[in-house]
């Protein structure tokens, strides 16, 4: 493969007209969608954060055209699981019960500010984002494919909120951070507002079969073996490493491996190169593990085992 998807460079340029100057964040982002993963988007507040999500949702279609479902969970402490999952409703007409949707059963869905309800609610999305089903009662119902959830939390805030426990932040395939952005992607936001007119006009640029073949092609990106073992390797040096004290899981690996095949196929290639696993192991890794030292840096620490592990490849 020696040029970029059509389907890739469409959803690309589509997402650049709303998010300005943010090429790389958005190619991860990307990356780990066609990789059928969940995204956490953490930064400080006015960012951008859920104009990520609205974007990315209007800009992929059902087969009728219409952009795909897509639901937005406003988190809140008075938040109950089935406000997410749905419930079962007795109907007096039919004398029996009837089940009513949650807006989790939805192709994309934004988990506002996800660490703002407590660990109750929260544990509603475990089940839908690990086995893509939600069981109310004695049955079991699934969403729509494709299926991912985008959450949203401040790292900055932490009157009112309830830290993600493990098994939430492990279920998340990457955690992401915009950034601010530079001077002249500013003054472009200055001048056109791209979240208020650009968003509202914006529309779908693929179909959701286009998107569907590019997920499959992107899985399907060679990777040497080599490049394997290193990825094994940097994972179970998160377990060993005197300056953890929780290492990543072996979901993370297999995160960690998909996530790198489908930066490939983002930028072009059918094949993996070490830069794509240096790329993917701090947005992969970071929000999995946990150190002894609290002051401890988690991506100059997961950066460092990367690099030493691919500089033997090479040696």
């Amino acid at each position: 493969m020696s040029s970029i998807n059509p389907a890739v460079t469409a959803f690309l340029d589509g997402a650049e007209r709303v998010i300005r100057g943010k090429r790389e964040f958005l190619e991860l982002l990307t990356a780990a969608i066609l990789a059928e993963g969940h995204v956490l988007l953490e930064d400080n507040p006015g960012l951008g954060k859920t104009t990520v999500a609205k974007t990315i949702a209007r800009l992929i279609s059902d087969k009728e055209g219409r952009p795909l479902l897509f639901k937005r969970i406003q988190f809140t402490p008075d938040l109950l699981p089935y406000d997410i999952t749905g419930v079962d409703v007795f109907d007096p007409e039919t004398r029996s019960f009837r089940f009513v949707p949650g807006p989790v059963l939805a192709n994309i869905v934004l988990a506002d500010e996800i660490n703002r309800t407590t660990p109750k609610v929260q544990s509603a999305l475990l089940e839908v984002m690990a086995e893509r089903q939600v069981t109310i009662g004695s049955s079991t119902h699934s969403p729509p494919v494709p299926f991912f959830v985008i959450a949203t939390e401040n790292p900055i805030e932490s009157e009112g909120t309830f830290p993600l426990p493990a098994a939430q932040l492990d279920r998340f395939m990457v955690r992401l951070s915009l950034g601010y952005p530079d001077r002249d992607s500013e003054l472009s936001i200055l001048e056109d507002n791209p979240a208020g007119k650009t968003l509202s006009e914006l529309l779908p640029v693929i179909n959701i079969d286009d998107f569907l073949s590019a997920q499959s092609l992107a899985a399907s990106a060679f990777c040497h073996i080599s490049l394997k073992e290193a990825v094994a390797d940097i994972v179970r040096d998160t377990r060993t490493h005197q300056g953890f004290i929780l290492g990543a899981s072996p979901r993370a690996a297999l995160h960690f491996l998909a996530c790198a095949r489908s930066l490939a196929f983002v930028r072009g290639r059918d094949y993996v190169i070490d830069e794509d696993i240096l790329l993917m192991a701090v947005p992969v890794l970071a929000h999995r593990v946990r150190f002894r030292d609290p002051r401890a840096k988690a991506d100059k620490l997961i950066r460092e085992i990367c690099l030493a592990r691919l500089n033997k490849i090479k040696t």
